[in-house]
């Protein structure tokens, strides 16, 4: 018995050692995380130089498919350009530039350019460092170089962790003529607002998580990832969305906090908020606040889940942000 209790408490004391070096490892990766000073380094290790290219003709918009300088980028050019602003799309947790096809295509036909990039190790984005190691402040990086390569600044448009990095780009990089957020993470506490209630749902994802600091916990099933991004009315399946989702970073998801992170003050940039209904992953009331803070506007829509774009109403909610577009004089 007694060395039952002697085996006992050595297991309980290297576990509660290992729990306190990993989230020590991860304090000081949060503390050194500083946008400050990572955006003064050049973040891209990757060849410079198109690796692939691959276009496609429409009958309204041509299709530009480029790996270049380590970062995929699928274009939508409208042969008929309404608009001289272009509209950039950053995606979010697990996603790739795959997920805003149908938006592309849609607005295209209604005039607009649009670009969308995945981040380093998504989609077909070569992985540059461990995912364990991937930062907001790091993804931030790509996200203002991809600006930078454009003619003209442009609209940015953020899904859920893009959004979030559409808040960073907007309080450490600068202004733009507009942005969108597609159930983007909140201002203030992504954890507070969403991750905790996922958590009580699905227990199991933090000693996953912790395992590897990969968030693929919370996606390890067509039914897990199902539960988490879609409406019961979207138009694909679980099993076709997990099929393309890929690993992610965990601590992204504790960074859009305090004490590491806080809204921007004096915004300038133009917003629209946009919530589904029926999202797990993020709040109504708390989008809700994020807008008033931003001074953005904010629109329900009705029976969606977190991923708008690929819900049965998704052509409506494109069609609701070209009109709000339009309405503010983005030309």
């Amino acid at each position: 018995m007694n060395l039952f209790k002697k085996i006992l408490k050595l297991t309980l004391g290297l576990t509660a050692g290992y729990f306190l070096a990993q989230l020590t490892w991860v304090f000081w990766q949060l503390v050194k995380a500083d946008p400050r000073f990572t955006l003064l380094v050049p973040q891209n290790k990757a060849p410079k130089g198109v690796t692939s290219a691959v276009g496609k003709t429409e009958a309204t918009y041509t299709i530009q498919h480029v790996i270049e300088d380590g970062i995929e980028r699928i274009s939508y050019i409208p042969k008929e350009r309404r608009f001289e602003t272009p509209i950039l799309m950053q995606h979010g947790m697990f996603h790739g530039a795959w997920c805003w096809g149908d938006w592309q295509a849609l607005l295209a036909q209604l005039g607009w350019e649009s670009h969308a990039i995945s981040l380093p190790g998504h989609a077909k984005s070569p992985l540059q460092r461990p995912i364990h190691k991937c930062t907001l402040d790091y993804y931030l990086g790509f996200l203002r170089d991809e600006v930078k390569k454009l003619p003209r600044k442009p609209v940015l448009m953020g899904h859920s962790m893009g959004g979030a990095l559409t808040q960073w780009y907007l309080k450490y990089v600068g202004q733009l003529p507009a942005a969108v957020f597609v159930s983007s993470w909140v201002a203030d506490s992504a954890l507070l607002d969403g991750t905790w209630r996922l958590v009580k749902q699905d227990p199991a994802i933090v000693p996953l998580m912790m395992a590897s600091w990969d968030s693929s916990s919370w996606i390890r099933s067509p039914q897990k990832a199902a539960e988490k991004f879609l409406g019961p009315r979207a138009v694909v399946t679980p099993e076709e969305l997990h099929a393309r989702l890929g690993p992610e970073s965990a601590i992204v998801l504790l960074q859009h906090n305090p004490p590491f992170y806080s809204p921007p003050t004096n915004i300038r940039t133009p917003s629209l908020w946009l919530a589904g209904e029926l999202d797990a992953v993020v709040s109504v009331p708390g989008l809700r606040k994020s807008a008033t803070h931003f001074g953005g506007d904010f629109a329900v829509i009705p029976e969606a889940g977190h991923n708008l774009m690929m819900e049965y109403n998704a052509r409506e909610t494109a069609e609701t942000i070209h009109d709000w577009l339009a309405g503010r004089g983005i030309g």
